[in-house]
């Protein structure tokens, strides 16, 4: 099972995350996050991880002169595009920086698997989201899980990641009942908004195996 710790702001809590077998690890570039990083912070938090583990960057809805500025400093291996940014925006952004490409895709109804696949030709990756509740102020890290039923028998042609409001407690029930292979978490590991707990991070990655 590969683990993404998302939304990592200390050095301390990224060794935990690496240490206790996360496969992934995310650095959060939206500024409206309490788990925001800065470049400067991130590209220090970046060369602290070890070979064979991959260094996510997510952003939101960020224009070219963000992104350049996150890639020319920050040595990541993929671009998260968390925002509403379409597949010819995803298209793009993979074609200029050569780097691999997840996009979220939020999903609350059977509506939004219709939405994703028009992704599948375009990201290297999908990151299945819980779509943000109306009067959410993040796109992602709101603690709330879908109702993981819409995607039992679903397979895609790319590989996907399975994230929102997982836990130690229900990530085994999420995977048993989807099939996924990865797994995503942040605000599930933390004991306030943006502060990681390394008993909780320990605890997740044990849990999902």
């Amino acid at each position: 099972m590969n683990v993404k710790i998302c939304g990592l702001i200390t050095a301390e809590s990224l060794d935990i995350a690496v240490h206790a077998g996360a496969r992934y690890i995310g650095l959060n570039f939206f500024e409206k996050s309490p788990r925001y990083a800065d470049i400067s912070k991130a590209a220090a938090l970046a060369l602290k991880v070890p070979v064979g583990v991959a260094k996510v960057g997510l952003t939101v809805n960020a224009t070219n002169a963000e992104l350049d500025a996150i890639v020319d400093q920050v040595p990541l291996d993929t671009l998260q595009l968390h925002g509403q940014e379409p597949p010819t925006r995803v298209a793009e952004v993979r074609a200029r920086y050569g780097l691999l490409v997840m996009k979220a895709v939020g999903i609350a109804d059977a509506s939004d698997l219709v939405a994703l696949e028009q992704y599948l030709a375009v990201a290297d990756q999908i990151l299945v989201d819980a779509k943000p509740p109306r009067n959410a102020k993040l796109p992602g890290g709101n603690g709330v899980p879908f109702d993981w039923q819409l995607i039992a028998s679903r397979r895609w042609p790319v590989p996907w990641m399975l994230a929102g409001g997982l836990t130690a407690q229900n990530v085994a029930e999420a995977i048993r009942l989807t099939g996924a292979t990865q797994v995503d978490v942040s605000s599930g590991v933390e004991s306030a908004p943006g502060v990681k707990d390394a008993a909780l991070i320990k605890a997740f990655i044990a849990a999902a195996g």
